[in-house]
């Protein structure tokens, strides 16, 4: 081993010792189970927030239609090269329309899309506003911009005004990012408080990153902005396929100029290798069928607050006001140990530790689906009532 290795042995190390170090499960996945080890376990820390992901009759009817180019498995291409199918344009315009928007934007991933808009739009001229619990995507997207920064605490709508009336006569260009739901706390973000701070200061830009709401918020499951009915208002409506709408990728909602400046200035967007067109044609079947989840994202509301009550009687108190529930335990080693011991009584959650959270706010992620019934939740009530006593 060299010394080189040994250093980076030693970290590891103190990862484990911390209760801090991560490794790849081995999972089997049937429908709304975790097959680990031989056990089924309730799967309670997936994305797929709408159960679209173990639909098989949804998959075999969407298999049953594909043909032509919508079957291949590679775009073998950037999309500025050869990799661009005419299935990306028309998955674009079906969310274009979808949002009343003029253009709309795709991308390989929530990251990419993350990591590639920011720097794009923001130079040394621009202050970006951020809300201190963005996610990582986000925060690498602004430090490789040059841009200034400033962090505003956690959903604290009166310091961002403070920071605005403080700062927008000496920036000609500020962007307020935030996410609508919260990957961690669940909570979900006032839009239209930011809309009123972008009419009230006219160089203000909004970057909004709907991942987790997409599908399952909104009557037609477009998200937050559609619920607080403020779609329109924002310049950067961001969204991922990977969770509720069971594919890959992300999109952007903007104006035509914004998406051609995008196709021209995003790294992240020119220099890698387009989704496979039969990826992009799955989230366009999808997506196209979005008013039929109506009945799942109600059964998720019910799920979601029969969840939240079941914590605040065992005496976790959360925020949450979405499928996303944190039990915050404290100390990375309780969290591991709580986990086990869940995961004992048959339900597949996982601790979330720092760096993801902060320190000392360690905690179990309890991430629901449509696919679970609240019969599903009946002995994970009787283990937390355990805990408390």
């Amino acid at each position: 081993m060299t010394d080189t290795e040994q250093t980076y042995r030693q970290i590891l190390r103190q990862l484990e010792t911390n209760g801090c170090l991560r490794t790849l499960p081995e999972i089997t996945h049937s429908g709304k189970w975790a097959v680990i080890g031989g056990r089924q376990l309730l799967n309670l820390s997936s994305n797929d927030y709408l159960g679209l992901a173990s639909d098989p009759e949804l998959h075999a009817s969407f298999l049953a239609g594909l043909s032509g180019e919508e079957a291949l498995l590679s775009s073998s291409s950037s999309r500025l090269l050869t990799g661009n199918y005419s299935v990306y344009r028309e998955l674009e315009d079906m969310i274009a329309e979808s949002y009343g928007a003029e253009a709309a934007l795709t991308f390989g991933s929530g990251y990419h899309m993350n990591a590639g808009i920011i720097p794009a739009v923001a130079d040394s001229n621009t202050l970006i506003l951020a809300d201190k619990l963005v996610h990582a995507s986000l925060i690498d997207g602004i430090r490789l911009s040059t841009a200034r920064c400033i962090r505003y605490r956690h959903g604290d709508i009166c310091q961002l005004e403070q920071l605005l009336q403080k700062y927008h006569a000496v920036f000609p260009r500020i962007i307020i990012a935030t996410e609508s739901i919260f990957s961690m706390d669940g909570d979900v973000t006032p839009l239209m408080r930011l809309v009123e701070f972008k009419r009230k200061f006219p160089q203000t830009m909004l970057y909004v990153d709907e991942a987790h709401a997409v599908g399952v918020r909104g009557k037609r499951g477009l998200g937050v902005a559609e619920e607080q009915d403020c779609m329109k208002d924002i310049d950067f409506l961001c969204g991922t396929f990977g969770k509720a709408m069971a594919s890959v990728g992300a999109f952007v909602v903007c104006s035509k100029i914004m998406r051609d400046y995008l196709i021209n200035k995003m790294r992240t967007l020119i220099f890698t290798t387009a989704l496979p067109p039969v990826n992009v044609a799955w989230t366009k079947y999808v997506w196209s069928r979005m008013d039929d989840w109506a009945d799942r994202r109600a059964h998720l509301h019910v799920l979601s607050a029969h969840l939240k009550q079941m914590l605040e009687l065992s005496g976790f108190h959360s925020d949450s006001q979405s499928q996303i529930l944190p039990m915050t335990i404290g100390e990375s080693s309780e969290a591991l140990l709580m986990a086990e011991k869940l995961q004992s009584g048959g339900y597949y959650v996982l601790p979330v530790r720092p760096p993801t959270v902060p320190a000392g706010t360690a905690r179990i992620r309890f991430s629901l689906s449509a696919g679970i019934t609240v019969e599903d939740l009946q002995g994970l009530q009787l283990l937390l009532q355990k805990k408390k006593e």
